[in-house]
């Protein structure tokens, strides 16, 4: 691509970040859909508004064959938007890219096995995070970001902020669960946080500004799942809670 062209794609892909948020988009939306941005330009190292059917047609037949289908419909999705908000143009042949409809089921842990992930855990904060995922039926991002102030122990309901969608939702909150972020909370005491970071310090766990790091503690319970012997994908979902505080208990 020639450096006056660059300079062009360079400007629109700003415009088309901007324009993402701007439209409400999620962080990691905003990333996959860039991300599609760049690998069709990468591609064919030339602006995009330049490519002709036939080439995006091409991108979409070898994308298919190296990558997932939920990959080709973030891209395209990705795609389109650029074309309608920034390239301001018409996107005729998105027609010819139609994943398949496919509905599946999730795997269920049962109790037993939930109660085997916790009983698996060896520091009380993962314990406390399954224990809570689980039983409440949140996201793992929905339960790191609870705060002090999101738990009504008198009406027993957690007020979960900004889940899927940008949505607001009250969640029924289990005694167990309740007492389970109250031994967690009696730990670091984080004036806001229920899941601070845990880097340093006692203090400095007080002072933390941000909660547990998403990535590490989805590998913490990928491992978790692992060592369990566990087979099903990891989903919140919620569960009884009848087998779980023998789990709990543990320093």
């Amino acid at each position: 691509m020639k450096a006056s062209e660059q300079k062009r794609f360079d400007a629109l892909y700003k415009k088309h970040l901007r324009a993402l948020k701007l439209h409400g988009y999620s962080a990691s939306t905003i990333d996959v859909y860039a991300r599609a941005v760049r690998r069709l330009v990468n591609r064919f190292d030339c602006l995009p508004q330049q490519l002709t059917v036939e080439q995006l047609t091409e991108h979409f037949d070898e994308l298919v064959d190296s990558h997932s289908w939920g990959t080709v419909r973030v891209d395209r999705n990705g795609l389109q938007f650029f074309w309608k908000h920034i390239l301001k143009l018409d996107w005729q042949w998105v027609e010819m890219i139609k994943p398949p409809q496919v509905r599946t089921l999730p795997d269920v842990l049962s109790v037993p096995e939930v109660a085997q992930l916790i009983g698996a855990a060896r520091k009380l904060r993962y314990r406390v995070f399954v224990l809570a995922t689980y039983s409440m039926g949140l996201r793992l991002s929905e339960t790191l970001a609870l705060q002090v102030s999101d738990i009504d122990a008198g009406r027993h309901r957690v007020h979960i902020r900004r889940g899927k969608g940008h949505k607001d939702r009250f969640v029924p909150l289990p005694d167990l669960t309740c007492d389970a972020l109250r031994k967690l909370w009696a730990r670091h005491r984080h004036p806001q946080l229920l899941f601070p970071n845990p880097t340093g310090s006692p203090e400095r766990i007080r002072q933390a500004t941000t909660h547990m790091d998403r990535g590490g503690t989805q590998q913490a319970v990928k491992a978790l799942v692992a060592e369990c012997g566990i087979k099903k994908r990891f989903q919140s979902i919620p569960c009884a809670t009848v087998w779980l505080p023998i789990c709990l208990n543990r320093a």
